[in-house]
């Protein structure tokens, strides 16, 4: 696929968010779907409502851009897109509540990321297994690892992006800088499908940061989170994972380093206090760092470099062959 497919397809998504985000944010106030400051919750620092309308932006985009430079519809394509809006839907819907100051309840939103990630694994995109660096051989996990391996990929890429959402700009900056790592993965590795989609959400990530960006005018919500982890996810296993050797495993890992680290801190903390593990709070990396006393731009500024570094070294990693 020529270079100018890419070019044409990052700027077919971002023109598709940047001029939707408007209206729907609008459309979000006459229908009061806005994420209200709330006083009694440390994660709410923002002092006016938000729209939260960006998610719906950012999946036509997405969803528009994908079919328009699509080589063939297959099962695989059905899934992706099928998951993509099981949660976008299910993501919708506790957005909701939180519009209404309520917590929607935690199974529904496992069921449905899982069924997701079954989807996507039952279409033919999983992990399947590496090469062994001692002898060459593809080794080939049983069925039931592959199946465990990537449901909790998928559900765990989800969940770190959605968890990442706490500020201004720092989950779709998170997410843009995977993208952009795993499209150069994928242009080396020569996958044009995973390097299609990744350029596609680096398209509608920079669109959303144009209004995410301090002080944000819209939100995406656990709706546009959810679904951009699912397709970061997505992205990893149909590309950097596939017939990777056991260091270069590690390239899609650092390549979400920043939020799959830090949650990974969350957990084990909220797990030694006896606290819910997928009950928000406010001990992700960003919130620790704002009442470190730096302004939420300096943080989102310093995770993002933090998040290049790592994606950088992911980079590094594919350029040794190793």
């Amino acid at each position: 696929m020529i270079p100018i497919t890419y070019l044409a397809a990052f700027l077919i998504s971002f023109i598709i968010v940047y001029v939707l985000i408007p209206p729907l944010g609008k459309l979000a106030f006459r229908f009061d779907f806005v994420d209200k400051p709330r006083a009694d919750v440390e994660r709410k620092i923002h002092r006016e409502p938000i729209p939260l309308t960006a998610s719906y932006a950012i999946f036509i985009g997405f969803v528009v851009t994908f079919l328009v430079f699509l080589k063939g519809f297959t099962i695989q394509t059905g899934a992706i897109l099928i998951g993509g809006l099981l949660l976008l839907s299910i993501g919708t819907i506790d957005d909701w509540y939180k519009t209404h100051q309520k917590d929607f309840p935690t199974l529904p939103k496992l069921i449905v990321q899982v069924a997701a990630a079954v989807l996507v694994f039952a279409s033919g995109i999983s992990f399947t297994g590496f090469y062994n660096p001692f002898s060459g051989e593809f080794v080939v996990l049983a069925m039931w690892l592959q199946f465990v391996l990537t449901i909790l990929w998928i559900f765990g890429v989800t969940t770190v992006i959605n968890f990442s959402d706490g500020m201004d700009g720092l989950a779709g900056g998170l997410s843009a800088i995977s993208a952009v790592t795993l499209f150069v993965v994928a242009l080396a590795k020569g996958q044009s499908d995973s390097a299609m989609m990744a350029i596609i959400l680096v398209g509608v990530t920079v669109a959303y940061l144009r209004f995410n960006k301090p002080p944000a005018k819209i939100f995406m919500g656990d709706a546009g989170a959810t679904f951009l982890g699912f397709i970061l996810s997505v992205i990893a296993l149909d590309g950097a994972f596939k017939q990777a050797t056991i260091l270069s495993l590690f390239i899609p890992i650092l390549a979400l380093g920043v939020p799959i680290f830090d949650n990974i801190f969350v957990v084990i903390k909220r797990f030694l206090q006896g606290k819910p593990i997928y009950q928000a709070d406010a001990s992700q990396a960003h919130y620790r760092l704002l009442r470190t006393g730096l302004s939420p731009k300096q943080v989102v500024a310093f995770l993002c470099l933090i998040s290049g570094c790592l994606s950088l070294s992911s980079i590094i990693l594919l350029l040794l062959n190793v």
